[in-house]
C-alpha cells in the first residue's frame, strides 16, 4: 500500500504513479506475469489537501520471488511503501495437480514393491493389467484458524507451515507375472 497527500491534485496522483511504476517495474524484471498484479486506486480530498491511495496485489507462484520483489521494494521505497504479510492459497489447478502427482507415484510405488516380489519369487513384472485408483485423501492446505489468531501474531513460518497442502492417494493394481525364461532354451 502507498499514497500521498499534497496540496495539488496532480501533484499527489504523481506522486503515487511513480511509485506505482517502480513496484510494476520491479515485479516484471523478476518474472511476474502483468496479470498477476492487479491494482486498486482511490482518491480523495482530505481537508485542503488531495490524497491518492493505491494497493498493490501481486500473485506469486515463487516464494523466493515473492521475497526478492518485497526486500527491493522495502528497500528501495522504505516508508514510502507498506507490504502487508503475504496471504497464502493454493489454486484450484494447484491442488489438481497435488493430486495427479500423488496419484502416479502411488502407482510408481505399487509397481517397485510388485517387482520386488517378483524378484524374490525369481519371476519378472509384466505389463499392468488392472489399475485402480482407491483412495484419495487431502489435508492442510487452509488458513482456517485466522479466526482465532490474526495473521499478524503467526510467524511467516507458522503461515507458511498452516497453508502447506498435503495428499495421499491408495492405488489397487494388478500386474502380468512372467516367469523367467531358461536361457539355454533361447540359445538353442
Amino acid at each position: 500500500r502507498l499514497g500521498s497527500r499534497k496540496g495539488a491534485a496532480g501533484e499527489a496522483r504523481s506522486s503515487v504513479a511513480r511509485r506505482l511504476e517502480y513496484i510494476a517495474q520491479s515485479a516484471r524484471q523478476r518474472g511476474v506475469p502483468e496479470e498477476n498484479m492487479t491494482v486498486t486506486e482511490d482518491f480523495s480530498r482530505v481537508e485542503d489537501t488531495y490524497q491518492m491511495e493505491a494497493e498493490v496485489c501481486i500473485t506469486f507462484s515463487d516464494f523466493g520471488k515473492m521475497q526478492n520483489v518485497c526486500n527491493l521494494l522495502i528497500e528501495k521505497l522504505g516508508t514510502s511503501v507498506t507490504i502487508s504479510p503475504p496471504h497464502f492459497y493454493h489454486t484450484p489447478e494447484a491442488v489438481d495437480t497435488l493430486r495427479r502427482q500423488v496419484c502416479v507415484a502411488a502407482v510408481g510405488n505399487t509397481r517397485r514393491k510388485a517387482q520386488e516380489v517378483c524378484r524374490l519369487f525369481g519371476q519378472s513384472l509384466g505389463k499392468p493389467l488392472l489399475i485402480r485408483e482407491e483412495e484419495t485423501k487431502e489435508w492442510g492446505g487452509h488458513i482456517d484458524n485466522h479466526l482465532l489468531n490474526s495473521p499478524d501474531s503467526l510467524t511467516l513460518q507458522e503461515r507458511i507451515q498452516n497453508a502447506t497442502a498435503y495428499a495421499s492417494c491408495r492405488v489397487f493394481a494388478v500386474f502380468e507375472i512372467k516367469g523367467k525364461e531358461n536361457r539355454r532354451n533361447k540359445l538353442l
